[in-house]
């Protein structure tokens, strides 16, 4: 009786949680007709039509330049952070006045709403020809991801032993040579997890690509908003959510892919003794 409780009191939390999720993939279902009567969660008649329309007709919006242009953006956003937090990371959690002094400076950095970078930042980029392009959605996403990236590679190396920093020095090696050789296969967990994250996050980046893209770089979340009243007369909520599902479906599938490694290290040192 206790399971079954467990049970119906899991469902009803899942379905909540993923309630418009579920209306979506719902909606992207309906043709334009069923929509303007039925708009609830039952489907009379299931349509691809609407999947069938955004993936043919790419005359005027292009979805796979779209997704093409956030799965760069993402991938280098991600891997540039991670890339400059690692030797960051390691100086900060071996050092006193790193961890007192440099890790809120860039934790608050990233509480700054993001918006009042934007006028610098558009100036900046149109000096430096990085205007719609992927190279550069894809530094502006580096700097969103890094107070992220920077956390979690600190909390993973100080769960470290100092001890092997000190053996990997009495056998001769620098301070990069002990994070590359023996500070980097321990945390590999962690790398993976922030990556993850890290790319969920630039993946779903909306301010910077609509200020800093508008035609060869626009990325899937912005590109999706252009879908909404494609051919007029108003939202076309079938189309939209098609775009929407599909414009979710890589982040989602890299999530549920790589689960177990995420669980693994957001638990790992979690009981010491």
């Amino acid at each position: 009786m206790i399971n079954a409780l467990r049970w119906i009191v899991f469902a009803i939390a899942a379905v909540a949680m993923n309630f418009p999720i579920i209306v979506t993939l719902v909606t992207s279902f309906k043709s334009a007709r069923e929509l303007s009567s039925n708009a609830g969660l039952w489907i009379n008649q299931p349509t691809f039509a609407n999947y069938a329309r955004i993936l043919t007709e790419t005359d005027r919006f292009n979805i796979y330049a779209y997704l093409l242009n956030s799965t760069i953006a993402a991938t280098l956003g991600t891997a540039l952070a991670i890339a400059l937090c690692l030797p960051a990371a390691y100086a900060i959690a071996r050092s006193e006045v790193g961890r007192r002094i440099m890790m809120p400076l860039v934790i608050n950095l990233r509480a700054v709403p993001l918006i009042i970078f934007a006028i610098p930042l558009y100036m900046m980029y149109q000096w430096l020809g990085l205007l719609d392009t992927q190279l550069g959605l894809g530094l502006i996403l580096t700097i969103v991801n890094i107070p992220l990236a920077l956390v979690m590679l600190v909390n993973a190396i100080n769960d470290v032993p100092l001890e092997l920093d000190e053996a990997a020095r009495i056998d001769g090696a620098s301070s990069f040579q002990a994070m590359v050789s023996i500070i980097t296969p321990v945390i590999r967990p962690a790398l993976v997890t922030a990556f993850i994250f890290g790319f969920i996050t630039a993946w779903n980046e909306f301010l910077f690509g609509l200020m800093l893209t508008t035609n060869k770089a626009v990325p899937m979340t912005v590109g999706a908003s252009f879908f909404f009243a494609a051919s007029g007369g108003g939202v076309q909520w079938g189309v939209a959510s098609a775009v929407m599902a599909l414009g979710a479906l890589p982040p989602a599938l890299l999530g549920l892919l790589m689960y177990r490694q995420i669980s693994g290290s957001m638990t790992a040192g979690a009981v010491k003794g």
